[in-house]
């Protein structure tokens, strides 16, 4: 029987989480947007479960497809090797300073290579290559194509150092199943080693897993410190080093335990139609432009193999809840590193996508501290991508509660007064702002949503009561009260 510290791959991961009851399964639906719409019902449930699909339409029994696999606190601490017992507010307390300690400790985890394991189970080779073998959903009703890299974990190297990086892009099916686009944001660590490669050898190597223990498309789709291999830093979280193997062509390391892997080459020259694919903003990101695509020259895969599916769209989404815990925990632990005094609270908000709106929970110390945090907030490399607001509180407002925020900007904020702006910041290419060609800039907004440090004493008392008198009736009445607070 699984326990927490033998999860080991996707498969022990699933077999836990199907023991605690955060499971379902659906049968019989088919890749073409049954499995997305069917994920899309489930994202909008209260603690929504993990969906497995198998007999997937086409295909045979045992190829599947998890969908939500972080959707609550549960499987996420579970994920994370925290617990398997925590609530969203035992979750971000118990994540209090770990990103930081994970990236300090990553070095201490280097992979370790094995010369065999599951993902070698089965072996594709050439022109025997085709990635529609698989169940590859078509995930919204307004996609350009087949998207197997939604969960998935792309693998680069620095062509100087040799450090490791691996990033969650998008991955659209092309060419029948020969090759896979990969959109790949200029500004990520990923695109910089393919740049770097196309530079000094006229070819990029990458090898992609497709379905994997959960905690590798957390590390993947969060912002990791650049010179840390994410591979490493999910060694630190896991308590030992991950187990990979060697590509036959690349020599880049694929994860042992990976349900499916492919490898293959980028060319600067090799590029096709993409898109439009519905994003993590809630849209489809444009219309069809050309994108980096990689001739898979090897599908690597175990028996009946799991796709690891997260699709983004409208939050919320997949992977919304598990990037907003995320994000929250990484930008407070950074903002408390620079020295800033008096942080109480960060929440990145899932309706943001966990990017475009972040709250800052501040003990002001001084005048300008707000502003201050404000800034410091909005620029942090952990945060700085696609951010739009970063609203800064005082710290008797609870900065997960997207109504305490808003609250807070209603009654403290002076628009003419409290609200800077910042042009030109770092922002996507699948932003809806963005007009099609234009560079991906964007502008972000810092509202100063804290009572004014000249009025502090004097500024009007909340109407609510203390924590100690609610704690007191919902004491008396259990019975009526003891889920309101």
């Amino acid at each position: 029987m699984t326990s927490l510290d033998d999860i080991d791959d996707l498969r022990g991961w699933l077999d836990l989480a199907d023991r605690l009851g955060e499971v379902r399964r659906i049968s019989g639906a088919h890749w073409d947007k049954e499995i997305g719409a069917a994920s899309e019902v489930n994202y909008k449930r209260p603690s929504p479960p993990a969906l497995l699909f198998d007999d997937v339409v086409g295909h045979r029994p045992g190829q599947r497809v998890l969908t939500a696999s972080m959707g609550n606190a549960r499987r996420l601490g579970m994920t994370l090797r925290l617990g398997t017992g925590l609530d969203d507010r035992a979750l971000v307390e118990t994540l209090r300073s770990k990103p930081g300690e994970w990236a300090e400790n990553a070095s201490r985890y280097p992979v370790r290579e094995v010369e065999t394991g599951p993902v070698f189970e089965n072996v594709v080779r050439d022109d025997d290559v085709n990635l529609l073998d698989f169940p590859v959903p078509k995930w919204h009703e307004g996609d350009g194509g087949r998207y197997i890299g939604t969960g998935c974990a792309v693998f680069t190297t620095d062509p100087d150092t040799g450090v490791l990086n691996a990033g969650a892009y998008r991955m659209q099916v092309q060419n029948d199943g020969r090759a896979a686009s990969i959109n790949m944001e200029a500004g990520k660590h990923g695109a910089a080693h393919v740049r770097a490669w196309f530079a000094r050898e006229g070819r990029a190597p990458v090898t992609v897993s497709l379905g994997h223990d959960p905690l590798l498309l957390v590390v993947a789709g969060t912002e990791v410190p650049g010179g840390i291999s994410e591979l490493e830093y999910a060694g630190v979280v896991l308590g030992r080093p991950v187990d990979v193997v060697r590509g036959e062509l690349t020599g880049l390391p694929v994860p042992a335990t990976s349900e499916l892997a492919v490898e293959g080459w980028l060319y600067p020259d090799r590029r096709e139609q993409e898109g439009p694919f519905g994003e993590w903003t809630g849209y489809y990101s444009g219309g069809t432009e050309p994108v980096l695509t990689l001739d898979v020259r090897r599908v690597y895969h175990r028996d009946d193999p799991i796709q690891l599916g997260a699709p983004p769209g409208k939050p919320p989404h997949d992977y919304s809840y598990m990037r907003s815990v995320m994000k929250s925990a990484m930008i407070q632990d950074a903002l408390v590193r620079t020295g800033l005094p008096g942080v109480e609270g960060v929440w990145a908000h899932e309706a943001g996508g966990g990017r475009q709106l972040l709250a800052v929970a501040i003990r002001q110390q001084y005048a300008g501290h707000a502003r201050q945090a404000g800034y410091l907030a909005a620029q942090l490399p952990s945060a700085a991508y696609m951010n739009k607001f970063v609203v800064v509180v005082d710290p008797d407002v609870d900065p997960r509660s997207l109504n305490d925020v808003v609250w807070a900007m209603c009654t403290r904020t002076d628009p003419a007064d409290d609200i800077e702006t910042m042009r030109q910041t770092w922002g996507s290419r699948v932003d809806p702002l963005r007009e099609q060609g234009a560079p991906p800039f964007n502008t972000r907004a810092v509202i100063d949503a804290c009572r004014p440090w000249t009025r502090l004493e004097t500024f009007p008392k909340v109407a609510e009561a203390s924590r100690e008198l609610l704690d007191h009736v919902t004491r008396r009445w259990p019975d009526v009260l003891g889920g309101a607070w």
